[in-house]
């Protein structure tokens, strides 16, 4: 039978350095035990210590995300214990890291500021970067990109689209269970962006963060409500007003809806899994689309396979609700959106 290995320094927890293990008195022999890993050198990680699945993992979307950012926190924790002083995590894990709305490939990003040369370790992509255009801040421990400066340098990895959509997610204002505004939550702000522009010239990036900037709006709350917009704009249906508080005619607060275009009373509703897998949501939203509806609104429900399927229709229905709600087919700008 193999032989169970003796316990680990209770000091050390689940991620840890060589460096730090001998220091806390295990043994190298003990460091090669198969109950430990090494996806990066010098530094182990409990095998044990893989985080569980969660209990709502339901195999949706939301549930893939969830653990796919637990994969990338686990990795970047265990490599902060062996990564170079001056080091942080950059562009897509940063990104991950902050929350965005973002996939992540199988390396780490990790970078420098110049002349230091760019980190070289298996499953970490290092990368060099000009030192005044980068803000550095400390996320849960570790060393990041500021939200805005994470954007702009990955000005040179993603196109136009996933800039906005990126963009939208970091200037969205998060709302409580009450509904109510906190914008001291938000991951940055439309000024911030700007201002991460300013610091310099980015070659290959530029042209495309300052068209991705301007199209930019505070109110989205998912990536499906992001490309929702950016569709009907390009097809020429009236700009929404995001994020907005439905109101009865005695002024009650009936909902908060994503996409709204309050000249023709109406709202689009796009709903992702979580509407559809939560009896709770789903019952919450027939009772909010039943006052709405009481209130004099038009609903049109929408879910992803309306805006990114084969067929997609999401802008082809909101056009015909709006025609039926008198809209003659002028596309409008609401000033509001520039405000919020």
């Amino acid at each position: 039978m193999p032989r169970t290995p003796q316990p680990l320094p209770s000091t050390l927890g689940t991620h840890f350095s060589v460096a730090q293990a001998t220091a806390a008195g295990a043994s190298l022999r003990r460091l090669r035990a198969k109950d430990l890993e090494s996806p990066f050198h010098g530094a182990r990680r409990v095998i044990t210590a893989h985080p569980a699945p969660e209990e709502d993992d339901d195999g949706t979307p939301f549930a893939r995300d969830r653990r796919i950012r637990a994969a990338v926190r686990d990795s970047a924790h265990l490599y902060a214990t062996v990564m170079p002083p001056d080091s942080f995590f950059c562009g897509r894990t940063a990104a991950v890291l902050l929350g965005a709305p973002l996939d992540h490939g199988q390396k780490l990003e990790v970078a420098v500021r110049a002349p230091r040369r760019a980190p070289r370790a298996r499953g970490i992509q290092g990368r060099t970067v000009a030192a005044h255009l980068v803000e550095v801040q400390m996320r849960a421990g570790l060393r990041v990109t500021s939200p805005a400066t994470t954007w702009a340098m990955l000005g040179r990895d993603l196109n136009e689209r996933q800039l906005i959509v990126l963009g939208d997610a970091l200037v969205r204002v998060p709302r409580d269970h009450g509904g109510e505004l906190h914008p001291e939550l938000s991951l940055a702000s439309l000024a911030q962006l700007r201002s991460a522009l300013d610091l310099g010239p980015r070659p290959r990036a530029t042209v495309r963060l300052v068209a991705a900037l301007d199209r930019i709006r505070v109110g989205s709350a998912s990536p499906l409500e992001t490309e929702y917009r950016l569709d009907a704009e390009s097809q020429g249906l009236p700009e929404p007003v995001l994020d907005m508080p439905i109101c009865d005619a005695h002024g009650r607060r009936l909902g908060i809806s994503e996409v709204v275009y309050p000249q023709f009373r109406t709202v689009a509703e796009i709903e992702g899994d979580h509407h559809r897998v939560s009896q709770r949501q789903w019952d919450r939203d027939l009772a909010k689309y039943r006052a709405y509806v009481e209130a004099g609104w038009h609903v049109v429900r929408l879910t992803s396979r309306n805006i990114r399927g084969s067929r997609p229709d999401a802008v082809a229905l909101v056009r015909r609700a709006l025609a039926l709600r008198g809209w003659d087919g002028a596309p409008t700008r609401d000033s509001r959106l520039r405000a919020l």
